[in-house]
């Protein structure tokens, strides 16, 4: 079951479950792409019509966000819990040596994927990972990523270029590279590598990690003004209903 934010068709779907269906992408070998879709992203796609089309076309698109918790049970097709890139990764990598899958990082500042390779391996012993790479690459650096990603067969490639940037990246080139399972994670390199911190866990509870994250880079106000006009829309979608 979905729910039509709108215009973008969010699964109704909690954590296990999300696991559960990653885990038979896997066993089927062929690529799919999971978004873990915030309000910011929603209501960018408002004015993309790529993006929305690129969300709608996606295998599993996953409530990343109070925005979207909220936004759901205001239009009466509640989901059940947040499914984070952050949370999501973190406990792939804790499935990921049980299973035997294997990982591939692309994304991030220059050492940041291989910091947080390295710190997942450290907490979660047997964890395959079959290659890192940065997102400050050169064209004929990317050429080759692709041609690495390709070879080394990952099971799970995390793609941390910041949304949307990641889910157009996936879209482009998911097929080429036949990867089963292709997440956009964002920021959450960042914080497993130990360069960025996490909001504590009653920001989390309270649905309020955007808050906190503003309050540590001020700069980014201009694209929390999105979340109240995000906010708005919902509120006119549901008299209309």
């Amino acid at each position: 079951m979905k729910v039509d934010i709108l215009g973008c068709n969010v699964d109704r779907i909690g954590m296990n479950e999300t696991l559960q269906k990653i885990e038979e992408f896997i066993q089927s070998g062929k690529p799919h792409h999971i978004i873990t879709l915030n309000a910011e992203i929603i209501y960018k796609a408002q004015s993309d019509s790529r993006l929305k089309e690129i969300i709608n076309e996606a295998d599993l698109v996953t409530p990343d966000g109070s925005g979207v918790v909220w936004a759901s049970r205001y239009l009466n097709a509640p989901v059940p819990e947040r499914v984070t890139g952050i949370d999501l990764t973190l406990r792939l990598a804790e499935l990921a040596p049980k299973k035997g899958w294997t990982f591939y990082f692309y994304g991030g500042a220059p050492a940041v994927a291989e910091a947080a390779a390295e710190n997942l391996q450290k907490k979660h012993k047997g964890l395959q990972v079959a290659g890192t790479c940065h997102g400050y690459i050169s064209e004929t650096e990317k050429q080759n990523l692709l041609a690495n990603i390709r070879k080394k067969k990952p099971d799970i490639l995390l793609v941390a270029l910041g949304a949307p940037r990641q889910e157009f990246w996936i879209r482009d080139h998911q097929k080429n590279l036949q990867v089963p399972v292709c997440i956009g994670v964002g920021g959450s390199l960042d914080v497993i590598s130990g360069r960025a911190k996490r909001a504590p866990v009653f920001f989390q509870k309270a649905g309020l990690e955007w808050l906190y994250r503003l309050m540590k880079e001020p700069h980014r106000i201009g694209r929390m003004t999105a979340l109240p006009k995000f906010s708005l829309l919902v509120r006119l979608k549901g008299r209309r209903q």
